[in-house]
């Protein structure tokens, strides 16, 4: 065998050698790219991130979503200006008492037509101070509300006259507000049920008293008849100022009280002033907020009835039997209710006397001397 032919061969050879190292590399490799399929699975799930949740959401991304997402805040409930809390929240502080002139004086007092601030309004009243030594401290105080009185009738020097007298005799400063749009008073007169305007009045004339020089500011009542009774209520739930109070033949039934009708509850006969909407706000309330039964929220939110363990102090109620304008049912209400709370309360009922106790006027006006005196004196 020659060396050509030699080295045919062993070419031949490494050529046969090469093509079966390169089959069997490729088998290899192929062996080793191809794994079991349950170890593909496991591959998959382990290097495969998870959709981001901008992309594919899903109900496991809560988590993402409540720290991108900008949060909504809960509403605060608007609060209607004549409810308790919302009236809770301004400030009543009056202003400097004006002496506009001196009136005739009474047997132990002098009598003024004086004048305060109220929400920037000039609200007249009648004034008395007790002729005689002042008190180191001032002399008691008894805040007077008038009911209701067609506001262009009413004159401040009018009616009432006995009243304020007999207060006045026992040595006590009688203020005696008109409200906002009564005789020569600014303002509207919109009537004391569907509006806030004359307890805002009256809590700016408590106000205007701590700042009088004559008064103890410590020592104030506030004595209210009929509308100037629903007053006084929601003023003694308002502030903690006034030290007792004393209600004659009172609109003190609770807001959905004054809705009963054909019920045993009191059914208050309430006569607004001139103002439309004096006359028709349970209309418009009943409207825009449901009844008493469809939102009770709004209607408690009203009544001072629902806060009467924060009465600033204990109540004397009268009332006649043949009231035509207030049933007794309202006063006898608010002393069950009072009761029920554990709050100081009187109740005094007169037989077959009317609206203004005429029948019995003496008895209870020493009464309500006698509830003063224990309490502020």
């Amino acid at each position: 065998m020659n060396v050509l032919q030699l080295n045919r061969s062993t070419i031949t050879f490494h050529i046969i050698m090469l093509c079966s190292a390169a089959i069997m590399l490729f088998l290899v490799a192929c062996t080793t790219v191809v794994p079991p399929a349950d170890t593909a699975v496991a591959l998959v799930n382990t290097a495969t991130p998870s959709p981001a949740p901008s992309h594919t959401p899903t109900p496991t991304a809560s988590l993402t979503a409540t720290v991108t997402a900008s949060p909504t805040p809960t509403p605060t409930p608007t609060l209607h200006p004549m409810m308790i809390e919302a009236m809770r929240q301004l400030e009543y502080p009056g202003s400097d008492i004006t002496i506009e002139r001196e009136l005739e004086s009474g047997a132990n007092y002098r009598r003024y037509y004086a004048s305060y601030l109220s929400e920037g309004l000039k609200i007249y009243a009648l004034l008395t101070v007790p002729i005689g030594e002042r008190p180191a401290n001032g002399w008691p105080v008894i805040v007077f509300n008038h009911g209701f009185i067609q506001p262009n009738v009413y004159r401040t020097t009018e009616r009432y006259v006995a009243y304020v007298d007999r207060l006045a005799q026992s040595g006590y400063i009688v203020f005696r507000s008109d409200y906002r749009g009564h005789d020569q008073s600014e303002g509207e007169a919109n009537g004391a049920y569907g509006d806030p305007g004359y307890v805002i009045d009256v809590l700016n004339a408590v106000g205007s008293l701590k700042r009088f020089p004559e008064a103890d500011p410590d020592r104030i009542g506030m004595w209210g008849h009929s509308m100037g009774g629903y007053i006084t209520l929601r003023s003694m739930v308002i502030t903690e100022d006034i030290k007792a109070g004393v209600i004659w033949a009172g609109v003190v039934a609770s807001y959905p009280d004054l809705f009963a009708r054909g019920t045993p509850r009191p059914t208050p006969v309430v006569t607004n002033t001139l103002s439309p909407f004096g006359r028709r706000w349970r209309t418009f309330w009943i409207e825009e907020f449901g009844t008493p039964e469809e939102n009770p929220y709004f209607w408690n939110g009203i009544s001072a009835n629902t806060y009467l363990t924060d009465l600033s102090g204990p109540i004397q109620l009268h009332h006649g039997t043949a009231d035509e304008s207030v049933p007794l049912a309202a006063s006898q209400a608010l002393y069950d209710q009072m009761l029920a709370a554990g709050m100081p309360v009187e109740f005094y009922t007169y037989d077959n006397d009317n609206h203004n106790l005429s029948g019995f006027f003496t008895t209870a006006m020493n009464r309500t001397i006698e509830f003063f005196d224990l309490y502020l004196k």
